[in-house]
């Protein structure tokens, strides 16, 4: 079980699912969160993304540039284990990534392996779905 899977099972009393587990699935896929901050940023997307780890107004991400970036066949498989589509999938994680990285990356900086991460994790999980 991934560490987001286990702050969502802490928050919400249940196994992980929906966003939350896409969620998870995405950041253990691209290392953590300095993967997913490095992806975007080689994607060509550096301004944005540094918009979301600083401590200024979250710049938006359209579904589109989301699946440019994580690429096709990494939407599909998440969309697939979630029973939506690509597209459906993208918008919400076009929603979701610029407040979960912002939370993730307190002081503007991208937290290293093992930094708190479990608190700073809950609070984004409680933030992100209302609990």
């Amino acid at each position: 079980m991934g560490l987001f899977d286990q702050l969502t099972e802490m928050v919400s009393g249940q196994q992980a699912g929906g966003l939350g587990g896409a969620l998870s699935d995405l950041l253990n896929q691209q290392g953590g969160v300095s993967g997913l901050v490095e992806k975007f940023q080689s994607g060509g997307l550096g301004e944005v993304v540094n918009s979301w780890v600083g401590s200024g107004e979250n710049l938006p991400v359209s579904a589109e540039q989301v699946q440019q970036v994580l690429g096709n066949e990494q939407i599909a498989g998440l969309a697939e284990k979630l029973g939506i589509e690509p597209g459906q999938l993208a918008q919400n994680l076009s929603e979701s990534l610029p407040q979960l990285v912002d939370k993730l990356t307190p002081g503007g900086q991208v937290p290293a392996a093992g930094d708190n991460l479990l608190s700073q994790g809950l609070e984004a999980i409680k933030g992100l779905f209302g609990h």
